[in-house]
């Protein structure tokens, strides 16, 4: 397959989001993109900004605004963050978009038709104080199943246990805080997504090589206690999708919208959509990455998200794609994250606690953030985000190690040969030596790149940075310089070619420096495939310029009082 289509969870319209939500499907697929891209395949990098529900309502209410207005201007917001991190969307769409709110309609009707969808009457909670209905994750309880007080109207988070929300006890509105509630009637689409259950299973039965974290949540939901469950698709709200049948009005619905977690996924295909017509291409081309009758059988479609995404993308999102009974594209890998935790504690956008995305880029360059997240992706486990191990993995990997190799390298052949690769002396068995280990590391790192393996190819790339210090540390060209100048040439140009080498390498993870890398010697590199010839582009004479600082080093001060800046209120 040479056409690789991405799709990173889409990040809530109701405010900045923290480090935890950028590692945790944005950052690790912007990585994968940009390896698949540099191997010369085609991709289709797609996100966009989920924003309806409850929440989105409440944010805006918040911020004294419409909550069209609000979702507009949080949209270009959150867009802005994602280039400030430097985050290559092909496109980065909206989920009120009108693509989006068609194709939700588009397959709600086919879902009707195909006898997926029922009408249920059911009592909802009503909130008197707040003059609404309340959705589930807004009305909180004691869980029936464990006690935990602070359980939801869908979910206990803390056995986990599937809730409706009349199942909670001594239930009170999270809006107010009021337990002035009371039952309504009131009807709602239900997708039936219980008799698709075999055909679930059979499917994530097929993905064998998907992470145990994917799978293990799809068939905890699939098989524990009552199995799976139908699922409300519609909600008593103002903002979102209205509830159409296609383009065709539905009997009962009126006033009615999709819930969010309906409508959500499939702004993965309406952005594509909203990308074609942005670039004024026609619909064949996004139906070519969606529709495998247009196409889209030879794509390998690719998921990113935090765990507790996985079980909408498993289950609910494939039993509206297979219940539409058209040929649109399933996923074929689903990459799962576990979650970020702020120094001994979570992240918290109330009490102002850990670092959030826009004070990231305040403080520090971006790549510092990626590279430390990006060692630290939290895959077989949650991580822990430190400030003294933030400084630590910057001032050693960066700045030691890559950042200390370009300046080394440069300074000296600037001050020894000037600002061009030196003529004289040949590469020998040192130089073979590094070509021999670096050619062998490459295949690893390519292997967890293709396996989305994050951390294990971060460790490779560090490596691959180490030869070449270690190289250059152990010949010693300006001890050589002093007896053999032509020796020590053949040693600056063989170090000044690791360079680019190194900016072709690192650019999925540090995308400014690579570009630095590459602008400082003057050059344009591809992705290596025989090692040697990449070590031997930069031909003598060719000019090349020395870069600032690539990375300052954190201080301890510095350290410090970013720890206490971002601290948070107890």
């Amino acid at each position: 397959m040479t056409r690789i289509l991405i799709t990173s969870a889409l990040p809530y319209i109701n405010g900045i989001k923290h480090l935890g939500n950028l590692v945790g499907s944005q950052l690790p697929s912007d990585v994968y993109a940009r390896f698949n891209r540099a191997l010369g395949r085609e991709v289709m990098f797609i996100c966009a900004t989920d924003e309806h529900g409850t929440p989105a309502e409440l944010a805006a209410t918040k911020a004294g605004q419409d909550v069209a207005d609000y979702c507009a201007d949080m949209h270009e917001t959150q867009a802005e963050l994602a280039k400030g991190f430097r985050l290559s969307f092909d496109y980065y769409g909206r989920s009120s978009s009108p693509q989006n709110h068609k194709l939700t309609q588009h397959f709600a009707g086919k879902l009707a038709e195909n006898g997926l969808i029922e009408e249920v009457s059911e009592k909802q909670v009503y909130s008197n104080a707040d003059g609404r209905y309340l959705p589930d994750r807004y009305i909180e309880g004691e869980c029936p199943n464990c006690g935990s007080p602070d359980a939801r109207g869908d979910q206990c988070e803390n056995c986990t246990k599937q809730l409706d929300p009349t199942d909670l006890i001594n239930p009170r509105s999270a809006i107010s805080g009021s337990t002035d509630l009371e039952v309504r009637e009131t009807k709602h689409l239900y997708l039936k997504q219980s008799t698709m259950r075999d055909k679930l299973d059979a499917w994530i039965d097929e993905k064998k090589d998907w992470p145990v974290l994917t799978t293990s949540i799809a068939k905890k939901w699939l098989h524990d206690g009552d199995g799976l469950r139908d699922r409300g698709i519609t909600r008593d709200l103002d903002w979102g999708v209205p509830v159409k049948k296609g383009d065709q009005d539905w009997d009962g619905m009126e006033g009615k919208v999709f819930y969010v977690w309906f409508d959500a996924p499939i702004e993965y295909i309406a952005a594509t959509a909203e990308w074609a017509e942005a670039n004024g291409l026609g619909d064949g081309a996004w139906e070519r990455w969606w529709r495998t009758d247009k196409g889209a059988d030879d794509v390998k479609y690719v998921q990113f998200m935090g765990k507790d995404n996985v079980p909408f993308h498993t289950l609910s999102f494939p039993s509206t794609i297979m219940g539409s009974g058209e040929p649109w594209k399933l996923v074929d890998y689903i990459k799962s994250f576990n979650y970020l935790n702020y120094d001994g504690g979570q992240f918290s956008t109330s009490k102002g606690r850990g670092v959030f995305m826009n004070q990231a880029l305040d403080i520090l360059p971006s790549d510092y953030w990626r590279w430390w997240l990006l060692t630290h992706v939290p895959e077989s486990s949650d991580s822990e985000f430190t400030w003294d191990n933030f400084q630590q993995t910057v001032n050693k990997d960066l700045a030691d190690v890559l950042g200390n190799f370009v300046s080394r390298v440069t300074k000296f052949c600037r001050a020894k040969f000037g600002e061009e690769v030196p003529a004289g002396g040949s590469y020998g068995d040192a130089e073979n030596a590094v070509i021999a280990e670096i050619s062998k590391r490459l295949e690893t790192y390519n292997t967890h790149m293709e396996a989305m393996d994050i951390r294990k190819a971060t460790s490779e790339l560090r490596a691959i940075w180490v030869a070449g210090n270690e190289y250059l540390q152990s010949a010693e060209p300006w001890a050589k310089f002093k007896t053999d100048p032509e020796a020590a040439a053949g040693i600056v140009r063989f170090a000044l070619n690791l360079i680019p080498l190194y900016a072709v390498l690192s650019e999925p993870f540090i995308p400014d420096a690579a570009d630095t890398m590459l602008s400082a010697m003057n050059t344009k590199a591809d992705w290596p495939t025989d090692v040697a010839a990449a070590l031997n582009n930069l031909k003598a004479g060719h000019a090349f310029t020395v870069p600032d600082v690539m990375f300052a080093k954190i201080s301890d001060d510095a350290r410090d009082e970013m720890e206490r800046q971002f601290a948070g209120q107890s």
